[in-house]
Order: C-alpha cells, then sequence, then structure tokens
C-alpha cells in the first residue's frame, strides 16, 4: 500500500469523531455516520456545487467539503451567468439536470438573449444577478439534495493506494486528509479547488496569501500534488471596484433594458422569477485618455501587470487594454448586484492599482465623476495544472479516481466550471460502479469543445468559451441541448430525472409531430402570398412550397402561419417554446442535413480509439519525428481526432499513426 502523503501528527483524528463533534449539513437525514464515501468533492464554487449535486443524482453518498458553508453559491466576481457559448454550456449542463441554470431564473434581475441580430444557432443566453438570492438558493439547493453531506473543513493531503491493475496511473486516491488530522474516505475524489491553490491577492504592490479577498488558500494540497509530479503552471485574474450606486449619475449614460418577454436558461422553467417591468437595468460608458494616464503613470506601482503570469486574454485588466489597445475607449458596463444592493459592478474595469489610484481612474469616466469606491478591486495568482494530465472524463492520468475540474484545469468563468463540475461528477459516480465514462465529444455539445480542447492543447492562459471555437454551431444550439444530452444523461450516466426525461421526451414528440404537419402542409407560391401578404414570398415559383419552407422566412412565425390555416397549426402556438424551436428548425432545415453527414463522417474517423498503453517514445514500427513523439507521449490523445488537434502534430504524422493503429488491430 502507497504511504499517505504527509502523514503523521494529521491523522490523529479520525473521521467518525470528526464527524459526531461538528454539525452534519446534509440533505440526507438517512445518510450514514461513516467514514467512508462513494464520492469526496474539494470545493463548494460553481464546480464543486454541480460535481456533488451530479454525483449524488447518479446515486452517490457524496460529501461536499469547503472551507466555510457560508460561502456555497457565492460569485466571487461578476453578478452575471451566460453570455456568447457560455449561454451554450449553461444549456448544457441544464440539458444534464445541473443547478446553475434553474438558481439563475430564481435569482435574476435582468435577462437578456445577445447576439439577436445573428442567428439562433450564437444567441447567447445573459442574466445579471442578485448575489445574495443566488447564494440562497444555491445553498437550499444543495443542502437538501439526497444522499449529499456537506461539510466545512480545508483538505491537506491525499490518501493514496496502490494502483488499479486493469487502469493506468502509478496509484489510486483512497481519501483525503483534513488539516485537522481526520480522514475522510473515499472511492472517487473531485479537486475544484478554483483559485486556492498557493493563491496570492494582489493590489498594488501588496500580495497577500488568499484564494480570493478573505479567504486563506491551499498550500499543502499544491505540495501533494507536485509531489505526485502534476505538471503546474501559474495564472491570474483579477475583478473591479464595487462603486455606490447613488454616487453614479445614470441620468447622462446609455441605458440598456431587458428583453420582453425574458428567456430563461432552464428547460423546465417556463419563466423566469421576475416580471421584465420588474427588471433593473444596466448602463454603459467609456474610457477615455484620463483613465489611460492614470494606469500609464503608475504601473510601477503594480506588481500584478508586471508580472510574466499569464491573465485573461478574453476578460483583461483595464491596465492590459491600455497597454495593448493604447488611444482607444474601453466599454464599461455598469450592473447592479442585486435588488437590495447598493453596489454597482463596473464590467471592464478590472485593476489591481493601489486604492487611492483606483478611485482617481474611477472619477476620470463619464457619469463616474463623483463616484465613490466601495471595495478596490485586486488581482489573484494562483496555480493551475496542465489539464493534458486529465482524460475526456475529467480524470487524471497520475493517480487512478482523482478528478479535476474547473480553474485547476485552467479555465476562466463560473460556466467552463459548472459544465466541468458535472462532468466530473458523473465519471466519478460511474468510476465506482465500475461503468463506462460519461464522454461528451466536440460534435455533440461545447462542454465536449470545451474538455478536449483542454486534454488535447492544454492552455497557457484562463480558457473561455466562445462560438467560434465550435466547428458545427448550427448543430450545438441552445435550443436543443436537451435533445442532445438529457437522453444521454438518463440512459447512460442516471443523472436525469425521470421528471426531466418525461418533459424532454413531450418535447421530443410534440416537434417531430408538428414538423410532420408542417412538411404535409403544401401550397402554390401565389396562394401563401395571399394567406400571408407581408411575407416576401415568390410567386413565381412553379413548384408547390410547404408550410415549413414558409417558416423560413423572416416575417413568418408560427403565430403568422397558423392565422393562414387555423387548423391543424393553432395547437402548435399555445406553448411558446415549441413555437420558437419550430421556427429555429425550419431556419436551418436545409443547412443541417449536409452539417449532420459532416459530423457522421468526423465521428467515423475521430472514433479510432489509440491504445492507452502505448509508448510513444520507443515505438519503432511508424515513422514520428521526435518532437512529435514527446507531444503525443505527454498529451495521451485517447483517439486519432484528439491527437490531430495537437499543435506541432502534422498531417502525415496523423496518417503514419493511423496507419500503425489500424495495422496493430489486424495483428490482433
Amino acid at each position: 500500500m502507497f504511504p499517505i502523503l504527509g502523514c503523521g501528527r494529521r491523522l490523529a483524528a479520525s473521521l467518525s469523531q470528526h464527524l459526531a463533534s461538528s454539525a452534519r449539513l446534509g440533505g440526507d437525514s438517512a445518510a450514514p455516520r461513516t467514514p467512508h464515501f462513494d464520492v469526496v468533492v474539494i470545493g463548494g464554487g460553481h464546480a464543486g456545487t454541480e460535481a456533488a449535486a451530479a454525483a449524488a443524482r447518479c446515486g452517490s453518498r457524496t460529501l461536499l467539503l469547503t472551507h466555510r458553508v457560508d460561502t456555497i453559491g457565492q460569485m466571487s466576481c461578476n453578478p452575471s451567468f451566460g453570455g456568447i457559448g457560455k449561454g451554450h454550456l449553461m444549456r448544457e449542463v441544464d440539458a444534464l439536470d445541473g443547478l446553475c441554470s434553474r438558481i439563475c431564473d430564481q435569482s435574476g434581475v435582468h435577462y437578456k438573449v445577445l447576439n439577436r441580430r445573428k442567428g439562433p444557432a450564437v444567441w447567447g443566453l445573459r442574466a445579471q444577478i442578485d448575489r445574495k438570492l443566488y447564494k440562497q438558493n444555491m445553498q437550499k439547493e444543495i443542502l437538501n439534495t439526497p444522499r449529499l453531506t456537506v461539510q466545512e473543513g480545508a483538505v491537506e493531503d491525499l490518501v493514496l493506494t496502490e494502483a488499479e491493475p486493469e487502469h493506468t496511473g502509478k496509484c489510486r486516491v483512497s481519501g483525503v486528509v483534513l488539516v485537522d488530522g481526520s480522514t475522510v474516505f473515499a472511492e472517487s475524489v473531485i479537486l475544484t479547488t478554483g483559485t486556492f491553490l498557493r493563491g496570492m491577492v494582489v493590489i498594488g504592490l501588496e500580495t497577500h496569501p488568499a484564494g480570493r479577498m478573505g479567504d486563506q488558500p491551499s498550500i499543502g494540497l499544491a505540495q501533494t500534488l507536485e509531489k505526485l509530479g502534476f505538471v503546474a503552471g501559474r495564472l491570474k485574474t483579477g475583478t473591479p471596484p464595487r462603486i455606490a450606486k447613488d454616487s453614479i449619475n445614470f441620468s447622462i449614460l446609455n441605458k440598456h433594458t431587458p428583453d420582453n418577454p425574458s428567456t430563461p436558461f432552464s428547460f423546465v422553467s417556463e419563466t423566469v422569477w421576475i416580471k421584465p417591468e420588474d427588471q433593473l437595468p444596466c448602463y454603459l460608458t467609456h474610457t477615455n485618455p484620463g483613465v489611460d494616464k492614470v494606469v500609464l503613470e503608475n504601473l510601477h506601482l503594480n506588481s500584478h501587470v508586471k508580472e510574466t503570469t499569464r491573465g485573461p486574454r478574453y476578460c483583461p485588466s483595464i491596465e492590459s487594454k491600455v497597454l495593448r489597445f493604447p488611444n482607444r475607449a474601453h466599454q464599461v458596463w455598469l450592473e447592479p448586484e442585486g435588488m437590495d444592493s447598493d453596489l454597482i459592478y463596473p464590467q471592464g474595469l478590472s485593476v489591481t492599482l493601489p486604492a487611492e489610484l483606483q478611485e482617481k481612474m474611477i472619477t476620470c469616466i463619464r457619469g463616474l465623476e463623483r463616484a465613490k469606491m466601495i471595495h478596490p478591486g485586486y488581482g489573484v495568482q494562483y496555480d493551475y495544472l496542465d489539464p493534458r494530465q486529465i482524460t475526456p472524463s475529467l480524470e487524471t492520468r497520475q493517480v487512478q479516481r482523482l478528478f479535476f475540474a474547473g480553474q485547476i484545469n485552467g479555465t476562466t468563468g463560473y460556466e467552463e466550471a459548472a459544465a466541468q463540475g458535472v462532468i466530473a461528477g458523473i465519471n466519478a459516480s460511474l468510476r465506482v460502479s465500475r461503468k463506462p465514462p460519461f464522454i461528451v465529444s466536440r460534435t455533440e455539445g461545447y462542454i465536449g469543445v470545451l474538455i478536449d480542447d483542454l486534454t488535447t492543447l492544454g492552455t497557457n492562459e484562463p480558457y473561455r468559451m466562445f462560438t467560434s471555437r465550435v466547428e458545427f454551431r448550427l448543430s450545438l444550439r441552445p435550443d436543443n441541448a436537451d435533445a442532445r444530452l438529457t437522453f444521454r444523461g438518463y440512459k447512460e450516466a442516471g443523472c436525469v430525472s425521470q421528471q426531466r426525461h418525461e418533459k424532454a421526451s413531450q418535447m421530443k414528440s410534440s416537434l417531430e409531430e408538428a414538423i410532420s404537419v408542417l412538411k404535409s402542409i403544401t401550397f402554390s407560391g401565389f396562394k401563401w402570398k395571399t394567406l400571408i401578404p407581408q411575407a416576401s414570398i415568390s410567386t413565381n415559383k412553379s413548384l408547390p412550397l410547404r408550410a415549413l419552407d414558409v417558416l423560413k422566412y423572416e416575417d413568418v412565425d408560427m403565430e403568422t402561419l397558423a392565422r393562414a390555416v387555423p387548423e391543424p397549426l393553432k395547437k402548435y402556438t399555445t406553448c411558446r417554446e415549441l413555437a420558437e424551436r419550430l421556427k429555429i428548425e425550419a431556419t436551418y432545415e436545409s443547412v443541417l442535413f449536409y452539417q449532420l453527414q459532416e459530423i457522421n463522417e468526423v465521428q467515423r474517423d475521430e472514433a479510432l480509439e489509440l491504445p492507452q498503453d502505448l509508448d510513444y517514445l520507443t515505438i519503432r514500427d511508424v515513422s514520428l519525428s521526435d518532437e512529435v513523439r514527446e507531444k503525443l507521449q505527454f498529451s495521451r490523445p485517447q483517439t486519432i481526432g484528439a491527437a490531430s488537434r495537437i499543435p506541432g502534430v502534422t498531417p502525415a504524422a496523423i496518417v503514419n499513426l493511423l496507419r500503425f493503429v489500424k495495422t496493430s488491430q489486424q495483428r490482433l
């Protein structure tokens, strides 16, 4: 048996004693007081809560370990969810019965769909969230989840045992050691440490050890992972200052109102909790040369910017934007933090200057001339682990049954963390029951693209999801995430409730029936023009047009069609979601036919699995350069498709590798 790393005095107390002396905070009153769980999740952030809830939904006795229960559901940075690409991830998490979308529908103060001027495939569902409401609703959900126990505690170490012979990996995780010396045994462990691994908060030239402001970093766990041979890197992120609402002159700023009606994130939400007229507006202002001057004159007082540690390219600090894009005005969105909050979040103004200079910079901005800063912005620097060391199931290659999810894998954002969390939770549970892993490919979900990018390409800067990263955007839309993932999640993972499965099945049946009816109704172009004169339908077309073809026109929706042909179309307009999805299906009908052919072709070529025990450095029957061998050996791609996306692995190398694998299979 492997020794427990750092064992000794920390093993003085047993978990049973620890649980007996502390309040149990779980949702399942029948859960046994035992030192052994199926799944232990470390970290109560967005990845941790989704992972713990998913594992519990799959039937595993799960323990969520967090520094403080009162920070579960805390939105540490921006008060918003969703956006371009990120909204797709939320829809997919929801399709797997995840939490964040439902909680957002209960906690938002401003709902809007971005990218409306483009096609529905790239629409971005987004909402401003009431921080207090979100935290309350998430804690209520987590603390009442069956089979889930929540316990306060910091993890210092991992319990390791001998590796299972049928799997790769040097050893197997069997539990965790807390800082008080108690031990929790587990069949699978998920690390969702966020920015806590050797976390450091930075304001100006001052640095303080912290995972986030007010919370201690995780040092012992970082050292354990280092001893195990994991390759680590260093990343940084930051947050803007908070401004008093009553000190802002909103009257001279550009006001933005929410959508009416508002579109929910979750497939099970018919509406959001708040009416559009009761929602809060956002306001837009811009930086100016005065802001640039404050930044440029004080770079010597800003250690966070001078660091070589990579920050987020797509959500950079104001200092980075001024340096990279001189003499340019940058957007600053003034976003409410809640219905009864006096704070405004200036999105786009992440900064780590000394506090007094932050306030000086803020007052240079239009509308903020008399603004009062309540909390300064700050930077966070933290360790992450190269995500090429995990498999598509998010299990590590070094240690069996150890899973990573969230910022520990180099991502940024609540949505990316939640997406990894739900997949890690599902697979940690499936690992306990020795079932095949639940893998989402890049041809069937944004989650698949996210994980495939991380595990094959790695990252040296905080990774953020965009629609531009996705090859098959027309098929992977926000509206059809349930059709792509809910049935798989129900059948293969057991993470989807019967109620959600029935709702998805009902929608699938209604869509199929309605599309069949729309295809069956045919009239000449002349008659359609007579029935719907506002539509730009050509009367010269000799062939009859189906109702589905007419629905493709920009000025035609299901309500329009139902007025023209009440029977049998009227019944398909009573459900707004169904009517909208029919419009989208009609819009993409012709192009989807060809894209699905492409997807099938890619899946055939990419699906060829590479042997797990293949030693790329020593195999002699394949022509590969030393550089390609090293890249393949480090990344350990599971399929030919994954290997083809590794930077530096040439098409010629892929062809040679493909021939080698096929020849090897024929010999067997």
